[in-house]
């Protein structure tokens, strides 16, 4: 067209390779956010199983051992904002209180800088290697080598990523155009504000800060620069957290703000004393990226030091800020007394009081899965999930002591009981993985849009009320057998079989006259049987304590 100057060869390539290195920019921040993502997924997964138990005994003694259980656990996932989300989640479950989860969270930002100190140390230039091997090692690995492949695989991912980023910002540093936009992002709080929006924004101070490193490398930011921007990312990675925490409990909101107030209380502190700070991180050394490091590091360790010996009165700050009181839940025994074994008889006294805690557990478990067929909050599903693995602890340890207990040689009627305790103890645990399957089926239900129709809904209340009478029943049955109890338990029962049968009948003759949705049917069928076998297990309890009897 007349008027419009056609782009030249040399133009068309300075276009082109500013595409690619566009495109290879996105493609490494995906890849790093994808590996640390997965990579937090995986060992999350493995404390949960394996060492949570450990943990919590750990995080919850002293503050000091929070601390170092919040640097060695975000070093690990690779991701303070990984270690913030869990914590805020475990105490949002009454699995922590508030004040213990204060010293993790100083800890997990400690543990955050790690990851820039290895991007200096230019570890990103061998993360093809570590790929290939935790990707073999992956392959062909045995079963307990596997999981140990995919770890180290996520982790070489993480630093892949890094490393196309280095890669598409090294034409940077000709680039005037950048050079440009550094001199207006001059001002310090507007730096602030950049490393703010891209820490929200990717839920990560990590990848603004090691894009900083990356381009001190290519010697395209200075040190004053950089700075702000790292503060600002600092108090960016507080906010999911603090959005993840909007569907937590009182605790859960309190620790998630605590967060966020460590670090912009620090953020503001030290740009007050900015020209200070940049001359401590100066004489450390000579080389503007270990500076950045550097910087990153002393203001994460700045913040420690300010609040750690003034966690009592800080909390006591938020407590009046977001009042509210709210139940802490003892993730181990607290009535399995090694004392008693020395008498079977008292000792098994003491497991018929956990097993109550236990049914008491569930029970809540099992009222807020049904609460969310109703209306589906993931910040209650994933207390459901935390709740499970208190009830999953509980019963290892209770096998653990019932076998202690056997050890000593019983009486016929105290085998009986032990026997009797060892199922309970299973039926239990049974009944809560009941209810995290009702609220995976849930989750589907919402992920599919997909909806029921009011006789499903009257049908799932009409079922839910009846168990949840059982479930109270069972835990005061607990307390000791009663045949009335037992007499109501079983009829329930019997009226929970028949409403299923008559709701999947039912529900059979909407499918065919059209007037529910095709997807609703297996969703609505698998809810109602394990609402049924929650029913079944709470039947079982009352056999064992009718025999006890």
């Amino acid at each position: 067209m007349e008027g419009q100057r056609r782009l030249g060869p040399r133009e068309r390539l300075k276009a082109m390779t500013w595409v690619r290195e566009a495109l290879l920019f996105a493609a490494g921040i995906a890849l790093f956010l994808f590996g640390m993502m997965r990579l937090s997924e995986e060992v999350q997964q493995y404390l949960s199983n394996v060492r949570i138990r450990q943990f919590f005994r750990l995080a919850v003694k002293r503050p000091l051992y929070g601390l170092i259980t919040g640097i060695v656990t975000t070093i690990l996932f690779q991701s303070s904002t990984a270690t913030s989300v869990l914590v805020v989640g475990m105490v949002s479950a009454g699995l922590m209180s508030f004040y213990r989860s204060l010293a993790i969270i100083l800890g997990a930002d400690v543990g955050a800088t790690v990851t820039v100190q290895l991007v200096v140390w230019k570890v990103n230039a061998l993360s093809p290697v570590i790929v290939f091997f935790g990707g073999m090692i992956w392959r062909f690995g045995g079963e307990r080598w596997k999981k140990i492949g995919e770890g180290i695989f996520y982790f070489g991912l993480i630093f892949f990523g890094l490393e196309l980023v280095s890669m598409a910002t090294e034409p940077f540093k000709e680039s005037a155009a950048m050079a440009s936009m550094f001199r207006l992002a001059d001002h310090p709080l507007l730096g602030l504000a950049i490393g703010v929006a891209t820490a929200s924004a990717v839920a990560s101070s990590a990848i603004p800060i090691t894009i900083l490193v990356v381009l001190a490398h290519h010697g395209v930011i200075s040190l004053s620069h950089a700075l702000p921007i790292v503060f600002g990312a600092n108090i960016g990675t507080a906010v999911t957290a603090l959005l993840a925490s909007l569907t937590a409990n009182v605790n859960g909101k309190r620790t998630a703000l605590s967060h966020f107030l460590f670090k912009l209380i620090g953020a503001l502190l030290c740009m007050l004393a900015l020209p200070l700070f940049m001359r401590a991180v100066t004489v450390l050394s000579p080389e503007v990226p270990q500076q950045i490091a550097f910087g990153h590091l002393l203001f994460n360790l700045f913040i420690v030091t300010f609040f750690f010996f003034l966690l009592q009165p800080f909390s006591y700050l938020v407590e009046r800020i977001i009042p509210g009181k709210v139940e802490t839940l003892p993730i181990w025994p607290e009535f399995l007394d090694e004392k008693c074994l020395q008498n079977p008889e008292a000792a098994l006294e003491q497991v018929r009081k956990e097993l109550r805690r236990q049914m008491y557990l569930v029970r809540q478990m099992c009222v807020e899965s049904m609460r969310l067929i109703s209306s589906f909050e993931e910040g209650r599903a994933r207390d459901i999930r935390y709740l499970e693995l208190v009830v999953n602890n509980l019963k290892r340890e209770l096998n653990r002591y019932l076998m202690k207990i056997s050890r000593g040689g019983l009486a016929v009627e105290l085998s009986g009981k032990l026997f009797a305790y060892s199922g309970i103890a299973d039926d239990i645990e049974r009944i809560g993985n009941h209810a995290v399957s009702v609220v995976g089926l849930v989750r589907d239900k919402r992920r599919g849009n997909i909806e029921f129709t009011k006789w499903a809904h009257a049908e799932i209340d009409e079922i839910a009320g009846l168990i949840v009478q059982n479930l109270e029943d069972t835990v005061t049955l607990l307390d000791g057998s009663s045949s009335e109890l037992v007499s109501r338990i079983f009829s329930r029962e019997d009226r929970v079989d028949r409403l299923v049968r008559e709701a999947r009948k039912r529900h059979q003759e909407r499918y065919h006259t059209g007037a529910c949705q095709p997807d609703a049917g297996p969703i609505f069928v698998e809810m109602i049987l394990r609402l049924e076998r929650m029913s079944d297990h709470c039947e079982n309890i009352a056999e064992y304590a009718r025999e006890l009897k």
